[in-house]
């Protein structure tokens, strides 16, 4: 997926189909001249539906199609004829999908699992026949319903990206790099802040056919939270993952201080993120000798006491292994 695809916000309009009038007919027939109310009812006009799609990733689509009108519900006729409902018009999202308001920003809802459908926009009721209004005083009632009219709905698409693990850390800590290596993935990667502009997704494969969805998120700044330089835009894909690896670089200034940072900005934006499994990964460990990295897990220890840490090379292929091991053991604790 180039960088250019990954859509994860539209606007989009949807018009749902107006009902079809229902019927004023009397039965008639060569040797009924003067027969009962027979008008059928009128076709529900067509809905909007919005539908879970698992082969798709991003909401690319809607930059060149952004109006979805359903069809008109088909008139009622005689001998209780109901007209033909509209044709509904189906709109496939990615899992992850949010769907708010565009006027008000409320979320109506959000699809999570393949084929789920929510109805976005309702089609128009059709209108009853004048059979139904016959009664022991009017025999013949020359009136029907009409049908109603169908709602119009102006709605924001926002994508959350699903993955099982969620790459987390400043710009240029190597998670580009790490991804590339672990996954079947090719994100842009250079030697610069903010190579990663938007979610890249890849397939762990794992032992035994097994495989995880990893996401490398675009690294985050101090002040995402508030919504600094794209944060908002960014944080959000880490609210579906389940796991957050936390990627710090090795030549770190300081790594504890850095990770409460990360955390701080997880926290700001969202406490329950904090709730999530965390794993912290010390990459660019090849630079490391074994002395300085025994210095470097003396002190660690002390500051890591809750979350586990390992040290990794994305370049020498140092802890990949055990990285995946420690990551699905996270991912099943029911395995475990």
């Amino acid at each position: 997926m180039t960088e250019g695809n990954f859509v994860d916000y539209v606007k989009i309009y949807a018009e749902s189909g107006k009902g079809g009038k229902g019927s004023v007919h009397l039965h008639r027939e060569k040797y009924i001249t003067k027969g009962g109310p027979d008008g059928g009812d009128g076709g529900r006009g067509g809905h909007v539906i919005v539908r879970g799609n698992d082969n798709l990733w991003t909401l690319v689509g809607f930059k060149f199609k952004k109006h979805f009108k359903a069809g008109h519900g088909e008139h009622g006729s005689k001998n209780r004829s109901t007209g033909a409902d509209g044709k509904d018009v189906y709109i496939d999202v990615p899992l992850g999908t949010v769907v708010k308001n565009a006027e008000t920003q409320e979320v109506l809802f959000e699809i999570t699992e393949s084929g789920e459908e929510k109805i976005l926009a309702e089609g128009g009721m059709g209108g009853r026949g004048n059979w139904h209004f016959k009664t022991a005083t009017n025999q013949t009632p020359r009136y029907a319903q009409p049908g109603m009219p169908g709602e119009e709905v102006s709605v924001i698409l926002e994508l959350k990206v699903l993955a099982d693990v969620g790459l987390v850390g400043f710009p240029n800590a190597g998670k580009s790099t790490l991804l590339s290596v672990i996954t079947s993935a090719k994100p842009k990667i250079g030697d610069y802040e903010f190579t990663t502009l938007k979610p890249n997704l890849g397939i762990v494969e794992y032992r035994d056919f097994k495989s995880f969805v990893m996401a490398d998120i675009p690294g985050i700044i101090e002040g995402a939270a508030e919504g600094k330089g794209l944060g908002h835009y960014f944080l959000r894909h880490i609210e579906r993952n389940a796991t957050l690896l936390f990627l710090i670089p090795a030549d770190s200034n300081d790594i504890s201080k850095e990770y409460e940072i990360l955390l701080d900005e997880l926290r700001r934006y969202n406490p329950e993120l904090l709730d999530k499994d965390r794993l912290i990964a010390i990459s660019k460990s090849d630079m490391l000798d074994e002395e300085l990295m025994a210095e470097m897990r003396e002190e660690l220890d002390k500051e890591f006491k809750e979350v586990p840490y390992m040290f990794i090379s994305s370049v020498s292929q140092q802890g990949i292994t055990e990285l995946k091991d420690r990551l699905w053991k996270l991912l099943n604790p029911q395995h475990n």
